[in-house]
């Protein structure tokens, strides 16, 4: 009987999930993974600061797909099939043990990315998976009884399946149009905001536990997050930021990341109960400086800056404070206006919105509907998440099912 060759094509964590997974369902294939760079699993690598955000104790798949603002769908089935819980459990197998931080992000215990990479690199050559580095892909022609995969180097190497897991490279996104795959047009997503106000910018390393943001584009209201914010040198970043520019990636980039935003910093208060308590604060701490006594928790320097744009003299008396100016600071605290002007970078992801269009894919196997025997996992997917190990996650998922779709 010949010998079956499957080719994987990308050397992240889909590809090498997807790899390892193949060899185990078909002992006798040869299996060759070929990634462009010199350095496999770079993203693996930086992700989480160096710690690698590996999945999310979200074990409800129902719960867990409402972290993608695209894919979401199409993964609730896959979950059934390989979620966080087998993500953990496949880890803890290879010897790596994961631990659980309080906002639900999984890390191996040893809090260093490199575990995580060596033991997918260990695995795959324990499985007999022949990698090679520094092996680019240009493209891709079928035939009709197998694949041929041609190198940079104009070499060519032939496959009876194919797995593509290039993540958000143009060359993987050229080789699926090529082969007949509609491509949803690749935008970024979690990238943080450039807001252009000096004075906010001066705040930098200024972090807030929770704030509720609202994104206005072209005057519509369009989404809405809670959760961490930092003040940063160029603008705002932090978890709500994150959030808010996934589920936004797309109206965000169509604007040409022009946008406002609207900052409640003081999200547990309506705002009766804002007026109420400021209120109180005016009576019962009339004759201190409005600068020095808040009545709200909020750092120092925030609260000053607020203040600033509300139009108020930081030496003014609470009991100075007239109905208009306390309307002032309200409509500050509980709905201050920004302008987003441009996005920066969110440096721990490099996630990208669009990819190719899932209803071309069966997600039971991972297999083209288009053409038979060709696979996709990971990123060169439409399917992005949030920031929070839900990326990875998908990359083990699609990975995971697209090598056993590979089954003899």
């Amino acid at each position: 009987m010949q010998t079956r060759k499957i080719i994987v094509v990308g050397g992240g964590a889909a590809g090498f999930f997807g790899a390892i997974a193949a060899a185990q369902v078909n002992p006798y294939a040869r299996i060759t993974l070929l990634e462009a760079s010199r350095k496999p699993l770079a993203k693996v690598l930086i992700s989480g600061g160096g710690r690698c955000n590996v999945t999310h104790s979200c074990f409800e798949p129902a719960l867990l797909v409402q972290n993608y603002p695209r894919g979401g769908k199409a993964l609730r089935g896959a979950f059934t099939r390989f979620q966080p819980k087998d993500t953990i459990a496949w880890f803890e197998e290879h010897g790596v043990k994961l631990k659980t931080e309080a906002d639900g992000r999984m890390f191996p215990v040893t809090d260093n990315s490199q575990t995580i990479a060596d033991c997918l690199m260990e695995t795959a050559k324990a499985e007999g998976v022949d990698v090679q580095i520094g092996t680019p892909v240009v493209e891709v022609k079928p035939t009709d009884s197998h694949f041929a995969v041609i190198l940079k180097s104009a070499e060519i190497l032939k496959c009876d399946r194919l797995l593509l897991a290039t993540g958000s490279n143009p060359i993987g996104y050229k080789i699926a149009q090529e082969l007949g795959h509609l491509l949803q047009p690749p935008v970024p997503s979690l990238f943080t905001f450039n807001i252009p106000e000096p004075n906010l910018r001066k705040l930098a390393g200024v972090s807030i536990n929770s704030v509720q943001l609202r994104l206005f584009v072209s005057g519509n209201t369009s989404l809405e997050q809670i959760g961490p914010l930092l003040i940063t040198h160029w603008g705002v970043s932090g978890p709500a930021v994150l959030k808010l520019s996934a589920w936004g990636a797309r109206i965000l980039h169509d604007s040409n990341y022009q946008a406002t935003l609207l900052i409640n910093w003081l999200p547990d208060f309506n705002q009766e109960q804002l007026r109420h308590q400021l209120l109180t604060v005016k009576n019962e701490s009339g004759k201190r400086a409005i600068a020095l006594h808040r009545g709200v928790n909020l750092p120092h320097r925030l609260w000053q800056y607020i203040l600033e744009r509300a139009g108020i003299d930081p030496n003014t008396r609470w009991a100075e404070v007239s109905k208009s100016t306390l309307n002032q600071l309200i409509a500050q605290l509980s709905q201050g206006e920004y302008l987003i002007q441009g996005k920066g970078v969110f440096k721990d992801e490099f996630v990208t919105c669009g990819g190719v269009n899932l209803k071309q894919i069966n997600f039971k196997t991972m297999e083209s509907r288009v053409i038979r025997g060709v696979h996709f996992a990971g990123e060169i997917l439409d399917i992005d998440g949030i920031t929070g190990g839900f990326n990875f996650q998908s990359a083990w998922t699609t990975g995971y099912l697209a090598g056993l779709g590979m089954r003899e």
